[in-house]
């Protein structure tokens, strides 16, 4: 229910209209003489009586509501507002304009009255919105009015305060057939580079004490004169890290149909690698850096990404404090994947950090296409720092950390493929 700003009911200008001038034409007319007068009087005398005679006795109550809190990006729901009060004729509801949210009326006006020979005295009125957008866009303000019958008596118009609609943003269309590198969990989608429990075929030895006689390899058994198994590869789990840069928002959102800003591409894109990842298994965690810093704790299920979607539906840019370096609690193998425009200096240097504790590193570069606006043509400073962000590119390929335009599905497949084969090779270890 949104709270209402207290009202209570007065006459309407034609009420007052009808029982001031009807009167007063009525005895013009009987001194004058003038029953022309009397015709005119009658009708206003007739709409004061009823107006009158209709007079609501009780305050109304208002009660409005949202069909749903929590809808995905590009979704849309009912708002409703339940006028319950004696005599009603008409209930009227206008929304305030909110950006990146449509209704239905477009202007967010709807009226409602009770059916002809039907008298009610409840009325309800409801508008259509869609948010075009993720986020947590504050919906349901506006104004509410309500007359009575013969629209002798008005009721407001009141302010109705709105309320706060959680949008999850839409995941971006994302698949991969590359696996995550070094899985370290128990049980998962990823090939290990140990036998165990699983789909992949490994090889075919021996058999021993303890196989599984449904993995007995006849033809070789046949052939050798011995008992011969065939080994599959385990299939393992791995933790999976998802930075998302809310440092700033470079361009201009159009919502769930328009164009997509830099962090428009970096929260939905992170919603499609939580979802890929959590259905193959996986164990996701998330980072925001700016904003509030949001934290969500590395986990698996539907319950987790749901978790994530709405943690990723709160983000909103705004830079963080310089720090010498930032904490992030990523255990050993943790792959993480940094969604990030790629402008902020602390981006950086946390990218380098992280390939410098030997975990797997690939930043996602969600830099909009188009310039930001503001901009024109030939401003200097924007040109030098697209300039920088090509050296400093440049620097993060040569320590190791690949960087790769998001694309959508297959924007990582080669870049695991290659990090996979990189964590099987045998690494140095300084005693």
């Amino acid at each position: 229910m949104s709270p209402v700003s207290a009202s209570s009911w007065r006459p309407t200008a034609a009420l007052v209209r009808g029982a001031v001038a009807g009167p007063v034409l009525a005895v013009v007319a009987v001194l004058l003489g003038r029953p022309v007068l009397l015709v005119l009087a009658a009708p206003l005398l007739v709409y004061a009586v009823a107006g009158l005679l209709n007079r609501p006795t009780a305050e109304p109550r208002v009660d409005s509501t949202t069909e749903d809190r929590v809808l995905p990006e590009g979704a849309g729901t009912m708002l409703r507002a339940s006028f319950v009060g004696d005599r009603l004729e008409q209930v009227t509801r206008v929304l305030a304009p909110v950006d990146l949210v449509a209704t239905k009326p477009v202007a967010g006006a709807v009226s409602a009255s009770p059916a002809p020979r039907h008298r009610s005295d409840q009325l309800e009125v409801a508008v259509a919105v869609s948010p075009r957008r993720w986020g947590r866009p504050a919906i349901g303000a506006g104004l509410l009015t309500a007359t009575s019958r013969w629209a002798g008596y008005r009721w407001g118009p009141v302010q109705t305060a709105g309320g706060r609609l959680t949008v999850l943003p839409a995941p971006l269309p994302f698949d991969t057939r590359a696996e995550t590198p070094r899985p370290l969990g128990l049980v998962g989608a990823n090939r290990s580079r140990r036998d165990g429990e699983g789909t992949e075929f490994s090889g075919i030895r021996p058999f021993q004490a303890g196989d599984r006689l449904r993995r007995i390899h006849w033809r070789t058994s046949l052939r050798t004169g011995q008992l011969h198994t065939v080994t599959t590869t385990a299939e393992q789990d791995s933790e999976v890290l998802l930075l998302v840069d809310a440092i700033a928002d470079l361009g201009v959102s159009g919502g769930v149909d328009g164009a997509a800003s830099s962090l428009d591409t970096t929260v939905r894109a992170a919603g499609a690698l939580a979802e890929h990842h959590l259905r193959i298994g996986n164990r996701v965690g998330l980072r925001v850096l700016g904003g509030s810093g949001q934290v969500v704790r590395p986990a698996g299920g539907l319950r987790h990404q749901r978790r994530i979607l709405e943690t990723l539906a709160t983000v909103v840019p705004d830079p963080v404090r310089p720090a010498a370096r930032l904490r992030l609690g990523a255990s050993a193998g943790t792959t993480v994947l940094v969604l990030s425009p790629l402008l902020a200096p602390l981006v950086t240097s946390t990218l380098a950090d992280l390939a410098h504790r030997g975990l797997p590193v690939v930043a996602i570069d969600t830099l909009p296409d188009r310039r930001p606006t503001g901009l024109t043509r030939g401003d200097l400073a924007w040109r030098l720092r697209l300039a920088e962000r090509r050296l400093e590119l440049v620097e993060l390929a040569r320590a190791g950390i690949p960087v790769v335009a998001w694309r959508g599905p297959g924007t990582l497949d080669e870049v695991m493929r290659r990090l996979a084969r990189r964590s099987q090779l045998p690494r140095a270890v300084v005693r």
